[in-house]
């Protein structure tokens, strides 16, 4: 491809609305362009490492034995309330009507479509097992989409979806999956990890989000530094603490202490001179059934999807200030457990075994001191409900954990029979009798998969790309296409590369070298080859690595077979 001919509409400076690294960057290579909220754009360049992204996949989810088919983007509401999931899903489910006021909604994943087609077309177990795949566009209408296509609204997405006779089969076709996606991120040059996650609104018993590593992700993981133990912060367990009995004798006296204005754990500790571990932070929340209240101590966070996963309940969220005032009749600030009446106590486990905490007293500008569990208050029961910190014992081998930062891009997630007794997809087995097939369900987000791999590797003039998802293996920088000379070498190495099947972009604009050197570093081309004059001097060309800068000289005769060598070497060609 001649750059002449090609759509590169490169950006010379950050645009504006970029907040992270791919977006500033995707934009400035002119891979992509924003059209609304969340929703982009593809341009040539972009196109094609989404193409590779995808084929990548595609390779592998085929030699996993998967099949491939396409769903409809538009579904409709009648499966979703099937499924029990059309009032669950929340907002980022966009709804629509047609013309004759049924309801609709676009897509944003495809287990209710799936479920309908394969109880329609299968009744056998001898039909079974199956796994079906899409590479699909989504929509999740995000109340903030940013980074990009990091998230968007409108994305593509490869979802598969696997239906077996029994658990035993189910738990092959998740390691199969499991290896497959191991592969794929393999393929793509990537650093990642696998770790156990939240299943979310997808539902399902188990899950594994598949990280890339970035210091600029917005996602915790959370991992042991012994075994192999690894998670995301919403689902990273810990280790109970190893406590000590409490002896009564060392419970202080109860007292009440005026702390006007003070509502922060900052402005308390600092204000009564004590850590912030001696704190108890109490939390109202306001769930589907009746209100809660959760307490942790101070320097610890709460995991709201731990407690709503442990209070089984869809909905879950803090407590305004009216639900406060009602259960504690204290302003936000100033809630404790002390004195709370027919409201149920969920107390984090690191609040065993310690004495003597400081609450808030239920009352304006007052706080407790020296308040004691089973003295002073109830708990209805203790459990893990907090976020876990750099240093906490591992919950299977009770080594330390440590925190890294990684953007998830994949996601799988073991079902079981959620979805298909809702929707009655059933088969029958060997003896005739009729039973729900077992599901799993497994997504790849394509363009959010390019997008970590430029939070992972970039530098100050530009992306990086590895090499088996870059736009172009080669791009051959011609200094001056009004010297005959080099013009008739960069068009020789140009087709002998075209004729070996290398993916070449021949750089032929009449503009200043350096802007053509700065372009090729800003949209990450693996090979640079720059023929000016000592190409025609000397018959040389300067071949340039773009991930490590080295720079070699190759003989123009020789170029063809040194690429040639060294992308069989890297493997991807």
């Amino acid at each position: 491809m001649r750059y002449s001919q090609f759509l590169i509409p490169t950006l010379r400076e950050d645009p504006a609305e970029a907040e992270v690294m791919s977006h500033r960057l995707m934009l400035r290579a002119g891979m992509i362009r924003k059209l609304a909220a969340g929703i982009y754009s593809t341009l040539p360049l972009g196109e094609r490492v989404i193409k590779k992204t995808a084929q990548i996949v595609r390779e592998e989810m085929n030699r996993a034995g998967a099949l491939e088919v396409t769903l409809p983007f538009v579904q409709p509401a009648e499966l979703w309330h099937e499924s029990g999931r059309w009032n669950v899903y929340g907002k980022e489910l966009l709804r629509l009507k047609d013309r004759n006021e049924r309801d609709f909604c676009l897509g944003p994943t495809h287990e209710e479509v799936i479920t309908d087609l394969v109880k329609g077309v299968i009744s056998s177990y001898k039909q079974l097992p199956v796994n079906l795949y899409q590479i699909h566009i989504k929509f999740r209408d995000e109340i903030r989409p940013r980074f990009g296509v990091m998230r968007a609204r409108e994305f593509i997405m490869k979802d598969a979806y696997s239906f077996d006779v029994d658990e035993k089969g189910a738990e092959e076709s998740y390691r199969k999956m499991y290896d497959a996606y191991c592969r794929i991120f393999e393929r793509l040059g990537l650093k990642f990890r696998a770790v156990e996650a939240d299943s979310g609104p997808i539902g399902g018993s188990f899950s594994h989000e598949f990280m890339v590593l970035a210091d600029t992700g917005e996602d915790v993981i959370v991992a042991c530094t012994d075994c192999d133990y690894a998670a995301n912060m919403e689902k990273a367990e810990i280790q109970a603490p190893q406590a000590a009995p409490v002896k009564k004798d060392d419970f202080n006296e109860l007292q009440r202490v005026e702390t006007p204005q003070m509502k922060t754990i900052e402005e308390v500790t600092g204000f009564l001179n004590v850590d912030a571990s001696s704190l108890i932070k109490t939390l109202v929340f306001a769930s589907a059934h009746d209100p809660v209240v959760a307490l942790v101590r101070g320097d610890h966070e709460i995991n709201e999807i731990k407690l709503k996963n442990l209070l089984a309940c869809d909905h879950l969220e803090l407590a305004d200030e009216e639900l406060i005032e009602r259960i504690t009749h204290a302003p936000r600030g100033f809630a404790g457990p002390v004195g709370l009446k027919d409201v149920e106590i969920i107390a984090d486990l690191g609040l065993q075994g310690r004495i003597n905490f400081v609450t808030g007293g239920n009352e304006k500008d007052i706080h407790l001191i020296n308040v004691n569990i089973n003295r002073d208050f109830t708990v209805s029961r203790f459990a893990d409900i907090r976020c876990a910190q750099e240093g906490d014992s591992c919950p299977r081998c009770g080594e330390k954990l440590t925190t890294t930062r990684g953007i998830e891009v994949g996601h799988i997630f073991k079902l079981g029979t959620k979805y298909s007794e809702a929707m009655q997809a059933t088969y029958l087995d060997a003896g005739g009798s009729s039973k729900p097939m077992v599901m799993g369900c497994y997504g790849i987000g394509i363009g959010r998969t390019a997008a970590a791999a430029i939070e992972q590797s970039h530098d100050e003039h530009g992306i990086i790309f590895p090499e088996p998802i870059a736009p172009f293996s080669v791009i051959i920088v011609l200094v001056n296409p009004t010297d005959e000379k080099q013009k008739q070498i960069a068009e020789h190495l140009y087709n002998d590369l075209l004729a070996q099947d290398i993916e070449v972009l021949l750089d032929d604009r009449d503009e200043r070298p350096g802007s053509k050197f700065n372009d090729a570093d800003l949209v990450g081309i693996p090979l640079r080859v720059t023929v000016g004059k000592f190409a025609v001097k000397e018959n040389m060309v300067d071949l340039k690595w773009r991930k490590t800068g080295e720079v070699k000289q190759v003989a123009v005769d020789s170029v063809t077979e040194a690429i040639a060598e060294n992308l069989r070497k890297t493997n991807f060609t």
